[in-house]
């Protein structure tokens, strides 16, 4: 039998949390949960998820701050890093991938466009 994917979401708001996490528990995976880039970094560093979808604003440690943090630990290295979120703007893009994020989706987005990056990454 293999093994549920875990995936990791990390965002401030309980509400959106929750959204994602009754889509993907509903399609079979493990889903956990940081409410801060501090957070993120400890359950990544403990859990080792296969994916980590996370926001930019957040209090304690922003998504920037904690993508860069993950990149510099060997064991959260190669976790692919989706940035989720308000901050479309160019420079806030640019930002996300240079602190280290694999890819960028603006919110608000639609279900189908979560799951086919998620689905794509994870069959990398």
């Amino acid at each position: 039998m293999s093994q549920k994917k875990k995936i990791l979401l990390v965002d401030d708001s309980r509400t959106v949390l929750l959204m994602h996490q009754l889509l993907l528990a509903d399609r079979g995976y493990e889903v956990l949960t940081a409410r801060d880039g501090q957070d993120a970094i400890d359950r990544a560093l403990s859990e080792r998820p296969d994916i980590i979808f996370m926001d930019v604003l957040m209090p304690h440690m922003d998504g920037f701050a904690a993508c860069q943090e993950l990149r510099a630990h060997e064991s959260t290295r190669h976790i692919p890093i989706i940035m989720v979120t308000t901050r479309g703007e160019p420079q806030n893009v640019q930002r996300g991938y240079e602190s280290g994020c694999s890819d960028y989706i603006t919110k608000p987005f639609n279900d189908n466009e979560l799951l086919n990056k998620l689905e794509r990454y994870l069959s990398q």
